[in-house]
């Protein structure tokens, strides 16, 4: 083919989205963007717009996976115990200065699948402690952060392996495409009219204050309690720094903190999870007093459990998000092999880190105060779904009476 499978104006449309509705960037400010250098189309596009939109300074970070694969095959064993921390350090002085974030996610999912699981753990868990200085005024929403997707070829040749180059592309393409919202005549008010309708569903469960949620489903029987003074939120809401964005394009989901210490029962996961090169399948799990104490996987058992044993906080949940299967996510059929796509897809539930801001005044508490409030502590936050047409839940008040949340997956109110 001689034309690019991948629609120009849609992408042109999706680099305006990312800076006009996932950033809302804005007069002055500066941006940091990291990408995939395959994704440099997408790169290239955002910062037109971004400069349009009366951005400071456009400073882009890419990474490369044969530059990636070169450190697992030939770096010295010391080496994966080490991580940029000077990087991470200038980023965290960057957001302290009030510089958005907007990443591009496009790596193949499974670059690492060849590699050696134990150097691909340490060089996670040391990547994850240089980057907390950084991370943690994201996850605490202390700047408009946003994150989109490019359709790069290694990711799409995994979700559609049949296909030609240009055809599998060209089918990712057009399933961010409109997920994002980009495939229609105006997305700023498609997203417009969609924020509007997840702030209806989290402000009616808010109004609710339920102590916990419980879940009903084959192989599903869990309650989660929620943190104290917890708060839901979903789609655009406001940063510390006064700037209201939309952190995930896309997204369906209503979102807020479990109690770490709450969280009884057994749980099975409706879809695989994409970790790190590993497809972890088939999840199993069962919780006593907010703790994983039992996981079984037909697939990447072993690598979850790696993952899991990173810290006290791993194995503890920091994020519970109800999302109705009739998303078009879920309806599009497609496993995308990317958390942002398939959380979207189903009911979530993540291991590790909590965030700040889904706290009643969250922007003033402490983490000892979140900690306290029953927010989770960890270097890792992984999104696993758990949601289906056959999952039911129901929300319980204090004094244990309850209501229907969800029936059948889709919602009950």
């Amino acid at each position: 083919m001689s034309s690019t499978p991948i629609d120009p104006h849609k992408l042109d449309k999706l680099g305006e989205v990312a800076i006009k509705v996932g950033l809302q960037l804005a007069e002055g400010q500066d941006l940091i963007i990291t990408a995939p250098m395959t994704a440099a189309p997408l790169v290239r596009r955002i910062t037109e717009h971004a400069y349009k939109a009366g951005a400071g300074l456009v400073t882009t970070v890419y990474s490369d996976e044969e530059a990636t694969l070169a450190r697992y095959k030939y770096a010295r064993d010391q080496s994966f115990d080490r991580a940029a921390g000077w990087l991470y350090a200038g980023m965290a002085e960057a957001y302290k200065a009030n510089a958005a974030r907007l990443a591009i996610s496009g790596d193949n999912p499974m670059m690492l699948a060849g590699q050696d699981p134990e150097k691909v753990s340490r060089a996670n868990r040391a990547n994850s402690a240089a980057y907390r200085p950084a991370l943690e005024l994201i996850t605490g929403f202390d700047i408009n952060w946003n994150i989109v997707s490019y359709p790069t070829l290694a990711w799409a040749k995994l979700v559609f392996p049949n296909d030609s180059d240009d055809v599998a592309v060209g089918k990712l393409a057009d399933a961010i495409f409109k997920a994002s919202r980009v495939d229609q005549d105006d997305p700023i008010a498609a997203w417009k009219a969609h924020n509007a309708n997840l702030k209806a569903r989290w402000t009616w469960l808010n109004g609710k204050k339920f102590a916990a949620l419980k879940y009903k489903g084959p192989g599903t029987d869990l309650t989660v309690g929620l943190a104290d003074g917890h708060r839901w939120k979903g789609g655009a809401s406001e940063a510390k720094n006064g700037v209201t964005c939309n952190p995930n394009i896309p997204t369906e989901e209503v979102f807020t903190t479990p109690h770490r210490l709450r969280v009884e029962g057994t749980v099975s996961a409706t879809k695989p999870l994409s970790h790190n090169g590993t497809l972890i399948e088939n999840i199993q799990a069962r919780f006593e007093d907010g703790r994983m104490v039992e996981l079984k996987a037909t697939k990447g058992q072993d690598v979850f459990n790696k993952v899991l044993d990173t810290d006290e906080g791993a194995r503890r949940l920091g994020e519970v998000a109800l999302v109705p299967h009739s998303s078009p996510i879920s309806a599009s059929g497609i496993l995308f092999y990317n958390t942002l796509y398939d959380e979207n897809a189903s009911c979530h539930i993540a291991m590790g880190q909590c965030y700040a801001d889904c706290f009643e005044g969250g922007k003033d508490l402490t983490s000892d105060q979140i900690f306290a409030q029953g927010g989770n502590k960890s270097l890792i936050h992984i999104d696993w779904m758990i949601g289906s047409d056959q999952v039911d839940i129901d929300g319980v008040h204090a004094d244990g009476s309850s209501e229907p949340v969800m029936r059948k997956g889709e919602w009950a109110f």
